[in-house]
């Protein structure tokens, strides 16, 4: 399909969320009009402030429950693209499929209203995780878009409430993504859009969504907040734990790239590289000027080496860097993303 340039409009689902509120930004920023949906109309008050100087260019819709049937139907009517970054889910249940269906029926009911009523779409892109991809090891992997995390689906069924939150969240990123591809290759002789699914693994970085402290953040920046400057991890979890990270504003780059290049379709790992929480904490002791004090962050395990650890998942992101144009050496550092962090937190009296 043709790619979606500037001057197009362009939907965002969630629009006030973390990830959301850059990419509405970047988009904005690169001459797109944007069509955010928020919940409420008290949650796009502070959307309107921050981008009034774009004038027309944002419009906010309030849909209350993306569930409800026809939910996307107006939405999705005048777009270019769309970009599903909603997602409704919670973790108290006790049968999994309280916690994925919705996310399920929400990514699904976006897509049927696309079917019905997008006539000017030509692309739709949406938000998983690498959750979907990785599976549990002992051993040093590099996964690609390729795998997927069959595991976690038969763990999380046969455990249900038992099964641990980050089984949860595996579960909930591999129906999503694997119930939109089986949507699309059904319909797809009859829909004029391509289909591609975005999957960073924690996203960290600045903030610019409406939140009031830290532990109302994502789940990302809340462990990321505890870990570096609340002390939450001791020496081994420090130096044994991690997980791989992108920044928030090269995943929201990545997600307009996604629309802007003809050659972006099926599934696309976005990831800067592994880490373990030390790194973080070595990061933000090592800036200068530091915009905090040096002594108000741990040294952590001060005897650890960064040469030497063993990170047992990794991501080919060959894909991102050859359809999406963003190569590793464009990435935004850690050191750089920790700095911009602790700005953000300084700011915000954090």
């Amino acid at each position: 399909m043709p790619a979606v340039l500037p001057g197009s409009k362009v939907l965002v689902t969630g629009a006030n969320g973390f990830v959301a509120n850059w990419l509405v930004r970047t988009l904005l920023q690169e001459g797109f009009a944007v069509r955010g949906t928020v919940r409420t109309a008290s949650k796009g008050e502070y959307l309107k402030h921050m981008f009034k100087s774009h004038g027309n260019k944002l419009e906010l819709v309030v849909i209350p429950d993306i569930e409800k049937d026809g939910a996307f139907d107006d939405a999705v009517q005048g777009v270019d693209a769309i970009e599903h970054m909603a997602s409704p889910y919670h973790w108290n249940a006790d049968d999994p499929d309280d916690i994925i269906q919705p996310a399920v029926k929400g990514t699904i009911g976006i897509l049927q209203s696309a079917l019905k009523r997008g006539t000017d779409v030509k692309r739709i892109v949406i938000t998983t995780s690498t959750a979907a991809v990785v599976r549990s090891t002992d051993k040093p992997i590099i996964f690609a878009e390729s795998d997927w995390n069959d595991e976690a689906i038969a763990i999380v069924k046969e455990q249900g409430r038992n099964a641990s939150n980050l089984l949860d969240v595996n579960y909930l990123s591999l129906p999503v993504a694997a119930a939109a591809f089986e949507f699309y290759e059904t319909h797809k002789s009859s829909v004029n859009w391509d289909l591609v699914t975005i999957a960073p693994p924690y996203i960290f970085g600045p903030i610019i969504n409406e939140v009031s402290s830290p532990s109302s953040s994502n789940a990302s920046m809340v462990e990321w907040h505890a870990a570096v400057l609340g002390s939450a991890k001791d020496a081994t979890a420090l130096t044994t734990q991690g997980n791989t990270w992108s920044d928030v504003r090269d995943v929201a780059k990545a997600h307009v790239r996604a629309i802007q290049r003809a050659e972006a379709v099926g599934r696309i790992i976005v990831s800067t590289g592994p880490f373990k929480w030390q790194d973080w904490l070595n990061a933000a002791r090592s800036l200068s000027p530091a915009p905090y004090p040096a002594f108000a962050i741990s040294p952590g395990a001060p005897s650890y080496d960064a040469s030497s650890a063993v990170h047992l998942l990794d991501f080919d992101t060959s894909k991102a860097e050859r359809v999406l144009g963003i190569p590793k050496e464009e990435l935004i550092s850690m050191e750089q993303s920790t700095r911009d962090m602790l700005e953000d937190f300084k700011w915000r009296g954090w």
